[in-house]
């Protein structure tokens, strides 16, 4: 196999990073000692540009192509977003309704408490009873229940994964601009 671009990514499956090899995990290595993965990288993965160069961090990540497509946001090289668990707001959740029935209070069935068939539950006082025959049945109002739901609960935003290494070659070919 031809020596890589110094840069270059490749996915390995082992444990360790292959001589002249790194991995994509963040790390930043000395300038004096890489000047050439220096002068491919700069400082677009992070490093102070003087002393040290930072490598692209793909710990977590999934690589995406920089730059944009019909339709897509642009996107620049070494730009990091996404996010593992995402939770809502109430604002962002859309707004919709449920529908509820009930039986008005005065109404009262000849099966006394029987629990019939299809019937719900519902909150009344002692003096009347709890269920109803669905001729009794009436539409409650939309302001009728008025507490929303809410939570702040974090939910995964991952897409399924398999975890395996990215590796930078420090060494190799110098890629020429074409």
């Amino acid at each position: 196999m031809a020596d890589p671009f110094i840069g270059e990514i490749r996915i390995f499956a082992g444990n360790f990073a292959p001589r002249n090899w790194a991995f994509c995990d963040g790390s930043t290595l000395s300038i004096s000692q890489n000047q050439a993965l220096f002068a491919v990288l700069g400082t677009t993965y992070g490093g102070d540009g003087r002393t040290t160069l930072g490598l692209p961090d793909l710990q977590g990540r999934a690589p995406m192509h920089a730059g944009s497509g019909t339709g897509l946001t642009r996107r620049t090289l070494g730009e990091k977003g996404g996010a593992e668990t995402q939770t809502f707001t109430e604002a962002q959740m859309p707004s919709h309704t449920h529908a509820e029935v009930a039986v008005p209070q005065n109404r009262r069935t000849s099966s006394g408490t029987a629990i019939p068939t299809n019937h719900a539950l519902g909150l009344v006082d002692d003096s009347q009873d709890i269920y109803g025959d669905p001729s009794n049945l009436v539409a409650m109002a939309s302001t009728s229940i008025t507490s929303a739901g809410s939570g702040s609960e974090s939910r995964s935003n991952m897409q399924p994964f398999l975890a395996i290494n990215y590796i930078i070659a420090l060494e190799g070919t110098f890629p020429s601009r074409g």
